[in-house]
C-alpha cells in the first residue's frame, strides 16, 4: 500500500489511541446499559406483554441494520473520526428527549419506540466506522486482541449497569438513571476528540469517481464473488433469526417468571455477563484461537446447546446466570473470531462498504425475528403453556406450566437451531476452510492519510 507525504496530525495513535476510545466506549456502554435496563423495567410494568419490550428492540435495531450499506459507502468517503463521533452524538441526543420528555411526565411507550429509531439511525454508521478505522489503527496481529477489549467493555458494561440500575431506580428513579447516561456519553466523544485516526488511502488522481451507488453495490460485489466470505455471512444470517427470535424474550421470561422481581434481572444479567467479561479478558491475552472459523462454528453449537439445557430448561436464577453466562463467554470469542476473519480478509479501503453490507445480510432477519417474538409469545406459546394449553403435554416436563413457560419453549427451539446452524457450518468446505482458500489483505506499513 503506497504512503503519501503528508504531515502526520499530532495526538495519540496506534494501540494507545485505541485504548482511550476502549475506555470511553467502555464508560458510554455502561451508561447506556443503565438506561435500557430502567427503561425495560418501567416498559413492561407499564404493560406486562413481551411485545412492548420487542418492539422496543425493533425499531433500535431496524434502522441500523437496514441503512447499512448507504453508511457503509459514506463512511469509505467521509472523515472516519468524525463519523464515529457523530454516531456516538445522536445516541446522546436521544437519551436527552426520553429524559427531558420523562422529567416533564410527558413519556409514553411510543417515545421510546421513536428515541430507538432515531438513535438507531445514527448507529448504522458505529459499525462500519469503528470496525474499519481500527483496522488501519492497528497491525493485523493485534485485531483479535482489540476484539477481546471490545468484548470486555460491553461484557464489563453488561455487569456494571444492572447492578447500578437497579440500585439506583429505587433513590434517583428512571430519570437519574438516563441523566447518568447523558453524563457518560460525553467520555466516548471525549476520548475521539483527542486521538489520531489515519484515513485510507485516497482514490489515485487518474480513476474516475464513482457514485454512491456503485459504492453501495460494491459491498453486495466483493462478497458476492468471494464464496467463502458469503458462506460463513449465510450462517449468520440463519443463527441471528434464531438467536434474535429466542433472545429479544429474556427479560420478559425472567420477569413473567420471577413476579416481575427487578433485582433477579439484574443478578441474571450482571452474572451472565462477567461471561463476557471473562471471555474479553481471556481474547485480550490470548488473542483467539489460531483456526478463527472453529471459534465462530463451536461457538455457535456451544451458545446454542448451553441456552437450551440451562436457559431454557432452567426455572431459577441460578440456571439463568450460568446460561448467560456460559452463553456471553462462548458468545465474545465467537463474534471476536468472525470479526477477525472480516477484518483480515478485506482492504482496508473497502472495509467501510463491505462490513455494512455484512451487516444487512448478516442481520437482515434479526430485525424480523424482534417483530414477531412479541406477538409470538403473548398470542401463541404463552397460551398454549398455560394449565391445561395446547403445547403442555409436549414441552411442560422440561419448561413447567404457566407465566413465562411459552417463552421458555420459544427459546428451546430457537437454541436448539443455532446448534444445528453451527453444525452445517462445519459441513460446508468453503466456510470450514475460509482461512486458507482465501488470502489475507496486505498489511498497511504506514499511515496514509491525515485525519482531524
Amino acid at each position: 500500500m503506497t504512503t503519501t507525504n503528508s504531515p502526520r496530525p499530532s495526538g495519540p495513535s496506534g494501540m494507545r489511541a485505541f485504548t482511550l476510545v476502549w475506555f470511553g466506549q467502555f464508560i458510554s456502554l455502561t451508561g447506556s446499559a443503565m438506561t435500557q435496563f430502567a427503561l425495560t423495567i418501567w416498559a413492561y410494568q407499564l404493560t406486562g406483554e413481551a411485545t412492548a419490550l420487542a418492539l422496543a428492540a425493533f425499531f433500535n435495531f431496524a434502522p441500523a441494520v437496514l441503512l447499512s450499506p448507504i453508511a457503509g459507502a459514506l463512511v469509505d468517503r467521509w472523515n472516519r473520526k468524525l463519523v464515529m463521533m457523530f454516531s456516538d452524538l445522536g445516541a446522546g441526543i436521544s437519551t436527552i428527549a426520553l429524559f427531558l420528555l420523562y422529567i416533564t411526565g410527558n413519556m409514553q411507550i411510543w417515545h421510546i419506540y421513536a428515541a430507538g429509531f432515531f438513535a438507531g439511525l445514527f448507529q448504522s454508521f458505529q459499525f462500519p466506522a469503528y470496525s474499519a478505522s481500527i483496522s488501519l489503527m492497528l497491525p493485523k496481529a493485534q485485531y483479535g486482541r482489540a476484539q477481546g477489549m471490545l468484548a470486555l467493555a460491553e461484557a464489563g458494561s453488561g455487569i456494571l449497569a444492572p447492578v447500578f440500575a437497579g440500585a439506583l431506580l429505587a433513590t434517583i428513579g428512571v430519570g437519574g438513571v438516563m441523566l447518568i447516561d447523558i453524563v457518560t456519553f460525553t467520555f466516548a466523544v471525549g476520548a475521539l476528540t483527542i486521538i489520531y485516526v489515519p484515513q485510507p488511502p485516497q482514490r489515485p488522481p487518474h480513476e474516475a469517481p464513482t457514485s454512491l451507488w456503485q459504492d453501495i453495490m460494491l459491498g453486495f460485489r466483493y462478497i458476492g464473488e468471494r464464496r467463502s466470505l458469503l458462506g460463513l455471512l449465510l450462517i449468520f444470517l440463519a443463527a441471528n433469526f434464531s438467536f434474535n427470535l429466542g433472545n429479544t424474550l429474556l427479560a420478559p421470561m425472567i420477569l413473567a417468571r420471577s413476579g416481575n422481581d427487578e433485582f433477579e434481572l439484574a443478578a441474571v444479567q450482571s452474572l451472565g455477563a462477567v461471561g463476557g467479561v471473562l471471555g474479553g479478558i481471556i481474547l485480550t491475552v490470548w488473542g483467539g484461537p489460531k483456526r478463527r472459523i472453529h471459534g465462530v462454528l463451536v461457538g455457535l453449537i456451544l451458545e446454542g446447546g448451553i441456552r437450551v439445557v440451562l436457559l431454557a430448561v432452567g426455572r431459577t436464577v441460578l440456571a439463568w446466570s450460568a446460561a448467560n453466562f456460559v452463553g456471553l463467554f462462548v458468545g465474545t470469542i465467537l463474534n471476536a473470531s468472525s470479526q477477525a476473519i472480516w477484518q483480515s480478509k478485506v482492504a482496508p479501503e473497502v472495509q467501510g462498504r463491505v462490513f455494512a453490507t455484512r451487516r444487512l445480510i448478516a442481520q437482515i432477519t434479526a430485525p424480523l425475528a424482534m417483530l414477531l417474538a412479541g406477538p409470538l409469545a403473548d398470542r401463541v406459546f404463552e397460551p398454549a403453556m398455560q394449565p391445561n394449553g395446547a403445547l403442555v403435554g409436549v414441552f411442560g416436563a422440561l419448561v413447567g406450566v404457566g407465566a413465562g413457560a411459552g417463552i421458555a419453549v420459544m427459546i428451546l427451539l430457537t437454541s436448539a437451531a443455532e446448534a444445528a446452524i453451527g453444525v452445517v457450518g462445519y459441513a460446508t468446505p468453503a466456510v470450514r476452510h475460509i482461512e486458507t482458500i482465501l488470502p489475507d489483505h496486505q498489511e498497511h506499513t504506514a499511515i496514509v492519510t491525515p485525519a482531524n
